[in-house]
């Protein structure tokens, strides 16, 4: 279908929601942000949204899990998506809704909190700068919501894969296996101020390439010490969430999909294996993935 055409369905369907369904903005507003979603998804995949199978929408909705979209969220923009086939049908425009079928998933008791940039700021305004550790824990929450890195990937983080100039860091994920990351502007910046104070102090030979380290025990940080470090600094922001260094990672990638990113993309950023086929996932260049960091990620979306 032309891309006119399909326009034309959507402001239809925009009409039926309002008129028809006396639906609130603020719910229009949402089905039509969880339509796009959707819709951006099937034209990654070349697909015709008329001629879609249930399948398809399993695909989809395997990838939102994937990247970490909580299923309270997901069930929302499934129910969207099927509102919209929902309508075509209604409309005469398909004979069968293909997501009749679909089911949703089930919602956990607990769902991990995600950090808006406004309260990954509001962490970083309590952090002490003039104290040593100051900018290396900046750099550290930059890190990890600017590339989206688990915590052991961060500890293990080392001097010799960061490619600033480039933008991009090598990462080694489960199973010993590398992706490239791009890396925001602001967490360079984070890091080569670090780097200065880093610098002045005497790491053993066997741990000089480790990028984050203990002023005080002058060896690579732990997985306890970054948890810690993110309570403490989470308490005196007067964030009333539970934040874990995972909270970044989860917040990397609802930022980059709230603002339009390719889903494969952020998939391979975050060295996600597909949960949804067997198929191997085709590969997605560094040029594609550093252009969805610099049009999707908030630390970028500015200046862009």
């Amino acid at each position: 279908m032309e891309e006119k055409q399909q326009q034309r369905l959507i402001r239809r369907y925009y009409q039926y929601l309002k008129l028809e369904k006396g639906s609130s903005p603020n719910t229009i507003d949402a089905y039509m942000r969880d339509l796009d979603k959707f819709l951006r998804f099937l034209k990654d995949e070349g697909k015709d949204f008329l001629s879609i199978e249930l399948e398809d929408v399993h695909h989809f909705s395997a990838l939102m899990m994937d990247v970490g979209i909580h299923p309270v969220s997901l069930s929302r923009i499934l129910s969207g998506v099927r509102s919209f086939y929902h309508f075509l049908v209604l409309s005469d425009v398909l004979e069968v809704n293909p997501t009749e079928l679909l089911e949703f998933p089930k919602k956990p008791q607990h769902l991990p909190d995600v950090l808006s940039v406004e309260e990954i700021d509001a962490i970083e305004a309590v952090i002490d700068l003039s104290q040593l550790e100051g900018h290396r824990n900046k750099a550290v929450i930059e890190t990890l919501f600017s590339c989206g890195l688990r915590v052991s990937e961060l500890v293990n983080l080392k001097l010799s894969n960061l490619f600033l100039d480039e933008q991009f860091i090598k990462v080694e994920g489960k199973g010993s296996k590398q992706r490239l990351v791009p890396i925001s502007e602001k967490a360079i910046h984070e890091l080569r101020l670090y780097f200065k104070s880093r610098n002045t102090l005497s790491i053993p030979l066997e741990y000089q390439d480790y990028v984050f380290v203990s002023y005080r025990r002058k060896k690579p940080l732990t997985r306890v010490m970054v948890f810690l470090m993110i309570k403490e600094l989470v308490a005196k922001a007067g964030i009333q969430k539970t934040v874990s260094p995972h909270t970044f990672r989860h917040s990397f990638a609802t930022s980059l999909l709230e603002g339009g990113a390719n889903l494969r993309a952020i998939q391979a950023m975050l060295g996600h294996e597909s949960i949804a086929t067997t198929q191997i996932y085709t590969h997605i260049d560094t040029s594609h993935l550093r252009e969805e960091i610099l049009e999707h990620h908030p630390r970028n979306r500015s200046r862009v």
